[in-house]
């Protein structure tokens, strides 16, 4: 767990500069769903990742440019960022369907028990963490994208970094149309490359998803160990973080 904090310490510190709004990079789903069918919903959160490299690394949020969500949706983006925010809950959780895949500069966790140990570790790792901003830049029917930019406070090293970085939520199609929607895939960007899902990073992230809610005394996460069992496909690796990842031309 030290080491863990201590990575996320470094790597978080590294990325704390601020970036000028004017970027909207494009995305290419690997999976693009356009039915309200079963089928889909029950397919894997693996199946449902999108994937995107950008010409420029700037993803500060400009709320003056954000798109307007219904209610449903906005409820949605509420709970993401008050997860976001070290408030988790585990109706917040719920907003991932069992088979959901969380994927980021430091996690890859590929269901929702170990999501869970993921949001209901982040208040010990965390003094705080403010939303400070954010955009939304695509809403599509099983597509929600926007730019975030949030400031983490440790516990152990009294410092503030703040991060801007491209989230985008792939929507369980049988719920995106509900009052209480799921996300399928959650991905967080903080720089124009996406993820290879290789090498000894990647590992790292992975070695940690699987075992965070494992050391973990908290009721809320024993709650979600029911999920740890939900349907999995093989890790997509892709070489590199130019992989199968259009870039936008700006």
């Amino acid at each position: 767990m030290l080491s863990t904090i201590a990575r996320r310490s470094t790597l978080l510190q590294a990325t704390t500069s601020l970036r000028p709004a004017h970027h909207k990079p494009t995305f290419q789903p690997r999976f693009t769903p356009t039915t309200k069918t079963a089928t889909m919903s029950s397919a894997p959160g693996e199946q449902f990742e999108v994937r995107q490299t950008s010409t420029s690394e700037d993803y500060t949020p400009d709320p003056s440019k954000s798109i307007k969500l219904s209610p449903a949706r906005q409820a949605l983006i509420d709970d993401i960022i008050a997860l976001y925010s070290c408030e988790p809950t585990i109706k917040r959780v719920e907003r991932y369907t069992p088979d959901c895949v969380y994927d980021d500069q430091f996690v890859y966790a590929n269901d929702r028990y170990k999501m869970a140990g993921q949001w209901f570790a982040l208040p010990k790792l965390f003094k705080a963490s403010v939303n400070e901003r954010y955009e939304i830049i695509k809403n599509e029917r099983d597509l929600i994208q926007f730019k975030n930019e949030q400031s983490w406070t440790f516990k152990i090293i009294p410092k503030t970094a703040t991060i801007n970085a491209l989230v985008s939520l792939s929507l369980d199609p049988d719920t995106a149309e509900s009052d209480f929607i799921q996300v399928k895939y959650h991905k967080d960007q903080a720089n124009d490359k996406d993820y290879s899902h290789e090498g000894v990073g990647f590992s790292f992230k992975k070695w940690q998803a699987d075992n965070v809610m494992k050391n973990m005394d908290s009721e809320e996460v024993a709650y979600f160990e029911k999920d740890k069992g939900a349907a999995k496909e093989p890790v997509k690796k892709y070489g590199s973080g130019t992989g199968e990842a259009p870039k936008a031309d700006h």
